[in-house]
């Protein structure tokens, strides 16, 4: 049996000097790493900008949020399969 069956993983990071935790599923922690990646940044300079502009919703929420408005652009401008 896993020891995480939910796939939810908490990771500590630091925003400004500041220590949190973030949980999410490690779908979304792949997600953000690949954006990351793509954008030529860290996981966690990511993690900032994305806190830098969020509005009431915790910081977990607002990751998954930017990654799912990533995903949907990203399906927006793909060509269409043949």
């Amino acid at each position: 049996m896993p020891d995480n069956p939910d796939g939810v993983i908490k990771r500590s990071i630091m925003i400004a000097r500041h220590r949190t935790s973030v949980s999410m599923e490690a779908l979304f922690w792949d997600q953000l790493g690949l954006i990351a990646r793509t954008e030529g940044t860290s996981v966690a300079a990511l993690i900032l900008r994305i806190d830098g502009s969020r509005k009431r919703q915790n910081l977990s929420s607002a990751i998954r949020l930017f990654v799912l408005t990533q995903a949907l652009s990203t399906a927006a401008t793909a060509p269409p399969e043949a």
